[in-house]
């Protein structure tokens, strides 16, 4: 009998560890299990989306207010073209906001940040953000630097 309930013990704490390790994988990946709120969709257009991927936060003032529905290429301005889904309840985003592809720390996962703007009118479905800022690509940065070392040197 005292073995059974050992076993039983056991058996419990593996399967709490077991899906405290599946609530952390979908934590971490940015996937959820609750259905999705009722959203609306705004665009941007970058020149550099660096390493933006589909499900990626967007935030406003550190709150995240929606995700990244799709990253693509528009064949016609050759520009990156982020489709959005926003939360429902944020609807007063003025129209000349900027919308930034940002990255939560040195090495970490890129995101849109946006910042507010003065404007009365607020962005609609369909929408597009006008002020845009692209990814900084630390290897751009590198590059520029060290060229710039170089040709102060000669």
């Amino acid at each position: 009998m005292r073995t059974r309930t050992l076993e039983i013990s056991v058996g419990a704490f593996m399967l709490a560890g077991v899906l405290a390790l599946v609530m952390m994988a979908l934590q971490v990946s940015g996937l959820s299990l609750k259905s999705t709120a009722s959203t609306y969709e705004l665009l941007a257009y970058f020149h550099n989306a660096g390493a933006l991927k589909t499900r990626a936060k967007i935030s406003m003032a550190g709150v995240t207010i929606g995700q990244v529905k799709a990253v693509e290429l528009d064949k016609e301005t050759y520009r990156a073209k982020v489709i959005m889904a926003i939360d429902q309840n944020v609807d007063n985003i003025p129209i000349d906001s900027t919308a930034s592809i940002v990255t939560a720390g040195l090495l970490g996962e890129q995101y849109i940040s946006v910042s507010i703007g003065g404007d009365e009118a607020y962005l609609r479905d369909g929408e597009r953000f006008e002020d845009t800022q692209s990814a900084l690509i630390l290897e751009e940065l590198i590059g520029k630097f060290l060229l710039g070392a170089v040709s102060k040197s000669e």
